[in-house]
């Protein structure tokens, strides 16, 4: 079970009651804030390294050491999106992976499916790949994924909620858009010799006069790894 170290009062507004296993693995009841559209999940290590340039590693699971806690969380976020949108480059990097939260954490597959139901959501998200080129190496018609030239093209979606869970170019296009940051840090550090590992927002800038900024809505814990959750203020 996580560990509740803070809550903003303000959050409690907005929990639904989840499924009995959920809850006791969340630590209490859990619900995006009312004006949410747009909200990311990602991890990072302590010195703010979210992708580690190697294309044989998922850098996600290496940064996370496939932390339990970090998954379920995910899983959960899935629950309540009705799209994920993803870079191309994310989608490609992990050709077989199935973007739901029974994949994510089978454990709890069962509760997964019965929240989305309640909340009159599709059995599955739809996947979102938003790429300039238009080029997706494997595939992505088979996964049922849409594509997004453009990040205005999000405005012409139907209605419903959308998580991104990256990459980091991605994020950069997103840069003041996205409603709330959900944010797990890793007790890990992985330096940086090359241009191939990035942080959470790249190929974006803001001025030291508007810097996004944001409020911290809570923080969980789970062993050494803080899972914090934001606001765009």
């Amino acid at each position: 079970m996580l560990e509740v170290l803070f809550e903003d009062p303000g959050v409690a507004a907005a929990r639904v009651a989840l499924p009995p296993g959920i809850r006791h693995r969340h630590g209490g009841d859990f619900g995006l804030l009312p004006d949410t559209r747009l909200y990311s999940n990602f991890v990072t290590t302590l010195d703010g390294v979210v992708e580690l340039g190697d294309p044989d590693v998922s850098s996600g699971s290496a940064i996370s050491d496939r932390n339990e806690d970090d998954r379920f969380l995910m899983g959960l976020l899935r629950t309540f999106a009705e799209f994920i949108l993803v870079g191309a480059g994310t989608f490609n990097s992990e050709p077989l992976h199935a973007w739901t939260a029974e994949a994510i954490f089978p454990a709890l597959a069962l509760e997964f499916a019965q929240l989305r139901r309640e909340r009159g959501l599709p059995v599955t998200p739809t996947l979102l790949v938003a790429t300039r080129s238009g080029e997706i190496n494997r595939g992505h018609a088979a996964f049922g994924a849409q594509r997004v030239e453009r990040i205005d093209d999000l405005r012409s979606l139907p209605p419903g909620i959308i998580l991104t869970e990256g990459g980091p170019r991605l994020m950069g296009s997103l840069a003041g858009r996205v409603d709330e940051v959900f944010l797990t840090l890793s007790p890990a550090l992985a330096g940086r010799a090359s241009s191939g590992r990035l942080g959470m927002m790249e190929g974006v800038e803001m001025p030291p006069t508007d810097l996004v900024r944001h409020r911290l809505l809570s923080i969980r814990r789970s062993g050494s790894f803080l899972l914090a959750r934001y606001q765009r203020a």
